[in-house]
């Protein structure tokens, strides 16, 4: 039997980092209505075709892409300086995207209901009394920004502290994730605007560039533990 080409599936893996980037872009340019004080025109953006496939192909597939792409991230760094900072950021990363495929699933398919069910005349839908799971799902959000936050963060450190990416693709996915984030829910609480913040469409490029970056540089420069597999005797 022989041995996997480990270079070429990191490859393809890392490919999911920039993709993620450019969906996150992509979906975001055309950004849903305040519903806390403009619902009916929430509802009518959500009821869309538009609203659905946006977030099915651009949120949630580009979530999916993302996992394998750290997934892939982690395993590159595993054999290097930064191998064990590397795999800890991976498994911090890949639970907050986890977690967010939580909402993005609901988003995705229970909120052009909701919209639907306001624009039939059931306009005091829009002032229902909260619940748990309205406090459940703000509570796995919040969990889901803090862990992607800190694994994205931790990820960028690695690739600068990597010895065999390119330090900068680093730095610029770092800047990236602190434009995703934190400013964008300093630019939310000050606004007052649930919406998805102008910062998110900064943060979703830089992630694509410094996504591209980084597995360009990876194909040019195969980790060493790929390197020390690759060098093995195949078997049959």
């Amino acid at each position: 039997m022989s041995t996997p080409n480990i270079t070429r599936w990191i490859a393809i893996g890392l490919l999911g980092l920039p993709l993620y980037g450019a969906m996150t872009f992509f979906s975001s340019i055309d950004p849903q209505p305040d519903p806390n004080t403009h619902y009916e025109a929430w509802a009518r953006f959500v009821t869309t075709n538009h609203y659905v496939l946006q977030h099915l192909l651009g949120t949630t597939l580009g979530a999916i892409l993302v996992i394998f792409g750290v997934i892939a991230l982690g395993a590159y760094l595993a054999g290097g300086r930064a191998g064990r900072l590397g795999l800890v950021a991976m498994v911090i990363t890949v639970l907050g995207q986890g977690l967010f495929l939580t909402w993005a699933g609901t988003s995705t398919f229970s909120a052009p209901k909701e919209g639907q069910v306001y624009l039939a005349g059931m306009e005091a839908f829009a002032q229902r009394t909260p619940i748990f799971a309205d406090a459940a799902q703000g509570v796995t959000i919040l969990a889901a920004i803090l862990l992607n936050f800190v694994g994205y963060l931790l990820l960028g450190v690695a690739v600068w502290r990597s010895g065999t990416l390119q330090r900068w693709a680093g730095v610029l996915w770092a800047v990236a994730v602190v434009m995703l984030y934190p400013l964008g829910l300093m630019y939310a609480m000050i606004s007052g605007v649930q919406s998805t913040p102008r910062t998110v469409l900064v943060g979703a490029l830089l992630i694509a560039i410094s996504g591209a970056w980084i597995a360009w540089s990876a194909i040019r420069q195969p980790s060493a533990e790929a390197v020390v597999v690759q060098a093995q005797p195949r078997t049959q």
